[in-house]
């Protein structure tokens, strides 16, 4: 919970903060960056601040590395760390942010696609109103939000920080020294601390999808569903919050701190059928 000088810092702090949103965003590919977020800005009806950070040539070993370094440029209220390949779908999505996040009680990171703890299943647990993929479909984990809805954790594709909490609160670079669950991490941080963790009813288009091709069955066959590096951080991630959390749940799996890492991670494997398909695909013969 927050004890009283992390609350006077962070009512004081916000007083000499910009009434606007920094925009925080590390890119690998110019034109994607252009084409997608920077489009998506240009008419905006409120004023913003605008940051990127240039990782074309791997000036940055991790998301919570580059993050932590945007923000220290940073002079709005509130900070968006997004990727370069969401576009805002509208040109009062900023003015709308802002004005959701003012009436936001407790707020301790605020994104567009979350993971309740409740539920029975994925579906029942997400939370969003965005699109993906080419062409775009609506994100299949989760159903619409009409309000505000507090969760467990956030997708790393939007999310939205008070400056006067990131002050108190930073990326961790130890655990999150990869691309990976960053959000995932500061959201339970945040929750440690008595802040909530929001997702917003706002839409955007995020271009990445999680589509597979032939040669990623045998990767994936061997180390499993996901990139090596999310494992390494998960293993991490898990051993600092199991004493808090018993289940995490993420847009990109739900996971045990208390079982094996592995067996999770080959159970999440046998559920997507990979082997089968691997079969079907002339990878492997039987």
């Amino acid at each position: 919970m927050l004890n009283p000088t992390t609350l006077y810092h962070l009512v004081e702090k916000k007083k000499f903060l910009y009434k606007m949103i920094s925009i925080v965003s590390v890119y690998n590919n110019k034109k994607i960056l252009n084409d997608y977020l920077l489009k998506s800005l240009k008419s905006q009806s409120v004023d913003y601040e605008l940051i990127t950070l240039d990782n074309t040539k791997g000036r940055f070993k991790s998301a919570a590395e580059a993050l932590n370094y945007g923000r220290e440029k940073a002079k709005g209220e509130y900070i968006m760390f997004v990727h370069q390949d969401v576009d805002l779908c509208s040109n009062i999505w900023l003015e709308k942010a802002e004005k959701m996040l003012d009436d936001l009680p407790n707020l301790g990171i605020a994104g567009v696609a979350g993971m309740s703890e409740r539920g029975k299943n994925t579906k029942e647990r997400g939370k969003n109103i965005i699109k993906h993929g080419i062409p775009a479909v609506t994100w299949p984990w989760g159903n619409p939000i009409q309000e505000p809805a507090l969760v467990q954790t956030l997708d790393e594709c939007l999310i939205i920080i008070p400056q006067s909490v990131f002050d108190v609160l930073k990326f961790d670079e130890q655990v999150c020294d990869d691309w990976h669950l960053y959000a995932v991490d500061y959201c339970l941080c945040a929750i440690k601390m008595g802040l909530g963790a929001y997702a917003i009813p706002l839409s955007i288009y995020h271009r990445a999808t999680g589509s597979l091709h032939r040669k990623d069955y045998f990767r994936i066959f061997l180390e499993g569903p996901l990139p090596a590096g999310y494992y390494r951080t998960l293993k991490k991630l898990l051993k600092k919050h199991k004493t808090y959390f018993k289940h995490i749940y993420t847009t990109t799996g739900n996971w045990n701190t208390l079982y094996p890492l592995t067996l999770q991670k080959y159970w999440s494997l046998a559920k997507l059928g990979v082997g089968r398909m691997a079969l079907k695909m002339g990878l492997f013969k039987i």
